[in-house]
């Protein structure tokens, strides 16, 4: 465990350094949107996405310089997610990471409009790798009306409705595993492997997301404000349809393992899956 902590620590420190790169400073104009850019980026957070991203490079012997405009392009595109969903007509939360919400800290136009540049610039970011065309069309297929936009709107659509098994499914799948397992393939690309790993790949990251986003729900219901850094009951408030609200806790828990169960198989199939596997251990245990 402290091998994956300080694994992890590493790699977010790698992705950090690379964003600040990246992005624009906040003494350039305009200014205020430069600020709120920053301030949502580097408000903490696991970088989930962007360390899938070099791990399954990793995985497949590629290494962590392939995989890390990959792996900004994915933290800048999710951090536009995050400011967009937490708006008043989205979810209208007023916490993420621990402090305010971009639209508090700053105004809701000024949030839509660094949402909108975040999202600008993970195609910026990608257009300079020399696997420009493949890492694109994978995040564009994630993030769009057949991925995570198309998932948040059949969540707000969702809202107040009878709960339902198959709808559920189909929100985790788009909203949450669709950027997850395209991080796990965007791995793979960097590292310029075969179709039958990439296969694998996918398989491992959807299964993830799956998995993250079911015990997502249960620490909505069972964590605190100071373990996850945002409002929690918040779903419930909402009338949001989860995995706990359609099949209870416990089946909910029973779901999470046989998911992890079936992405730490594909990890094993990789040339180097040790640490993918540690890290979907390491996901449907953790506390926050």
């Amino acid at each position: 465990m402290n091998d994956l902590i300080l694994y992890l620590k590493k790699r977010a420190e790698s992705v950090n350094t690379e964003l600040d790169t990246v992005l624009p400073p906040s003494t350039e104009r305009p200014t205020r949107l430069h600020e709120a850019m920053r301030y949502s980026v580097f408000a903490g957070g696991k970088r989930l996405r962007p360390v899938l991203c070099i791990a399954a490079c990793e995985a497949c012997g590629g290494t962590v310089e392939q995989a890390i405009h990959a792996a900004c392009a994915l933290e800048l595109l999710h951090t536009y997610t995050l400011i967009h969903d937490d708006l008043p007509a989205m979810d209208d939360d007023t916490l993420r990471r621990g402090r305010p919400t971009c639209h508090i800290a700053f105004d809701e136009a000024t949030a839509i409009l660094a949402g909108d540049a975040l999202l600008t610039q993970a195609f910026e970011v990608l257009a300079l790798h020399p696997q420009a065309g493949g890492l694109a069309l994978e995040l564009a297929r994630a993030a769009g009306s057949r991925g995570v936009i198309g998932g948040q709107a059949e969540d707000l659509n969702a809202e107040g409705q009878i709960p339902d098994a198959e709808l559920v499914e189909y929100i985790h799948r788009n909203k949450t595993a669709a950027l997850i397992r395209a991080a796990c393939v965007m791995g793979g690309l960097c590292a310029d492997v075969s179709v039958q790993t990439l296969e694998k790949l996918a398989e491992y990251g959807e299964n993830l997301g799956l998995a993250f986003q079911i015990v997502d729900d249960l620490l909505d219901e069972s964590g605190t404000v100071e373990e996850l850094g945002k409002d929690i009951g918040s779903d419930m408030a909402n009338g949001k349809m989860t995995w706990v609200t359609v099949h209870g806790a416990d089946a909910a828990r029973a779901r999470a393992q046989e998911l992890t169960d079936t992405s730490c198989a594909a990890a094993d199939s990789l040339p180097d899956g040790a640490t993918l596997k540690a890290l979907a251990l390491q996901m449907v245990s953790r506390k926050s």
